[in-house]
């Protein structure tokens, strides 16, 4: 089985040519000021896993990083919005969660630190007047909707709305007109990771074909089931007997390789968020086993929404191990560019299992050892920021739909 030291080689030999053509692609899409991407790294094959459109752990980020976050923040905004004094950050209402709130709290920060007087609140939390995070509180402001759809915080309109509010459970009134970032439309009430999987895959093969290598070392291979009512047994035997055809894929093409490795599918919810509506299987036949428990929270979309589409994904195992247990890689991206990652640890957790559960911790580089950072440069950055490339195509094509 190979390590992934040769395409790292093949990453720095044409670095250059990397940076003008990643330079090229963000000219040609909208990039989003922000977002966050899960990577797997097994060595063999490194791919982005998940992409956040609305990332809510900045508090994991390091301290050194924020500066260069700040940065870019600005120029995405002088670059992309006018005249902008004034960010009001629009947030989720789990306000009860102090590690939410302290990720407001550091996106209040590099607000600041960007030059922007900044506010943070919503009308559905004009009840709350102060929320405690994990090293100290956040102050609310009113805010109230108008008649043309937009919002004003204490009778006036902020220049710019920053959203942190994925908006699964719809998209509320007094967001439908104004200057806003990330767009709307990139909600999970429209937005679906097939859709991600679907955009990224053209940018994965540009890339592999400027750096000479199969883009399969570049992305997890995925179909998508669509319309399944796991209540029902039809339902849940079709999807199972698709799984298996999946896995015996997979099966096949490790075999060629030399890939020492029992294939996994991840079984997603096609939208939300939070390792929610997921399940690891290694045969469809667990799909057909599953208990009522099992099934409701594979069917489980944050806010609640109804599951019919699944995205289902190749898993790739973690090679990276730590004191904390195995870890991946969450890298957080400002403008398009990869410019903080730390680490999501679990002890509970084995390479293939989902990470992201109430036993996860956060690392950083420095707490994983120094070839961390040169994997976070390497090929960590270059799968994230191809990543955000495809959120740029994302939205180009969400707006084509409305």
């Amino acid at each position: 089985m190979m390590d992934g030291q040769w395409i790292d080689e093949r990453i720095e030999a044409n670095r250059e040519r990397l940076k003008a053509w990643m330079a090229e692609k963000r000219a040609e899409v909208p990039i989003p000021i922000y977002g966050s991407v899960d990577v797997r790294d097994a060595g063999w094959k490194v791919a982005a896993v998940d992409a956040n459109h609305f990332p809510a752990g900045f508090n994991n980020v390091p301290d050194e990083d924020r500066p260069r976050l700040a940065e870019l923040l600005r120029e995405h905004v002088e670059r992309t919005a006018s005249s902008v004094t004034w960010v009001h950050l629009y947030p989720e209402s789990h306000t009860r969660n102090p590690g939410y709130v302290e990720n407001l709290r550091t996106l209040v920060d590099l607000l600041v630190r960007a030059g922007y007087l900044t506010t943070v609140g919503s009308p559905e939390l004009n009840d709350i007047s102060q929320v405690r995070g994990l090293s100290g509180h956040l102050d609310l402001v009113n805010v109230q909707a108008t008649n043309d759809g937009g919002l004003v915080v204490n009778g006036r309109k902020p220049d710019l709305v920053l959203l942190n509010n994925d908006l699964t459970t719809g998209l509320p009134n007094e967001l439908q007109t104004g200057e806003i970032m990330p767009p709307t439309q990139m909600g999970w009430h429209r937005r679906r990771k097939s859709e991600h999987q679907r955009a990224l895959d053209p940018y994965v093969q540009e890339a592999a074909a400027l750096l000479d290598l199969d883009p399969w070392y570049l992305q997890t291979e995925w179909f998508v089931s669509e319309d399944k009512c796991l209540e029902k047994e039809t339902c849940r035997t079709i999807l199972a007997a698709e799984v298996d055809a999946f896995l015996d894929g997979l099966r096949e093409r490790y075999a060629a390789l030399g890939i020492d490795q029992e294939p996994v599918a991840f079984v997603k919810n096609d939208r939300g968020t939070y390792g929610l509506g997921i399940m690891t299987v290694r045969s469809g036949s667990e799909l057909l086993e599953l208990s009522n428990r099992k099934m409701k929270r594979l069917m489980y979309a944050k806010g609640g929404a109804d599951v019919e589409n699944f995205l289902v994904q190749e898993g790739v195992p973690t090679s990276m191990t730590t004191g904390s247990g195995v870890a991946e890689p969450v890298v957080y991206l400002v403008d398009g560019e990869a410019a903080s990652w730390f680490y999501r640890a679990n002890e509970k957790k084995g390479a293939m299992d989902n990470l992201n559960s109430p036993s996860s911790s956060f690392l950083s580089a420095a707490d994983v050892g120094p070839e961390a950072v040169h994997l976070a440069r390497g090929r960590h950055a270059l799968v994230a920021e191809l990543s955000m490339l495809a959120m740029g195509a994302e939205r180009l094509a969400n707006a084509r739909r409305t």
